[in-house]
């Protein structure tokens, strides 16, 4: 149990850390030139613009995209593109399962014996 609270405060320390740089990165910047987007270190992405709802869409739900991780739309660090994640489930359960034909994942359908109430 103790080593999941270090963990944790490792993760939390780190993620404080990447926050301040990230501000920091961009305080160093002639108030012109501050954009409040970028990266820190080159690797991890911040963002501290008010997020729109095509940047939400575009990090959460982007079919255009094959990539898994897209920027997040505020914060620091990255997002999750749900619509590549359903997209790797379905090809590793048809490869599971030994079908050529596209199986879709859905969460509302109901199967022929569920009971309507």
């Amino acid at each position: 149990m103790g080593t999941l609270r270090g963990i944790r405060r490792l993760v939390r320390v780190v993620a404080f850390g990447l926050i301040a740089a990230a501000i920091a990165t961009e305080l160093s910047k002639p108030a012109p030139e501050r954009t409040w987007h970028g990266k820190v270190f080159d690797i991890v992405p911040y963002d501290f613009r008010p997020p729109t709802w095509r940047r939400i869409r575009n990090a959460y739900w982007n079919p255009e995209s094959d990539r898994l991780f897209n920027d997040r739309v505020f914060g620091v660090g990255w997002a999750v593109n749900l619509h590549r994640a359903k997209t790797l489930m379905e090809e590793a359960f048809r490869q599971l399962m030994g079908t050529k034909e596209s199986l879709s994942i859905r969460m509302s359908a109901r199967s022929e014996g569920a009971r309507k109430d």
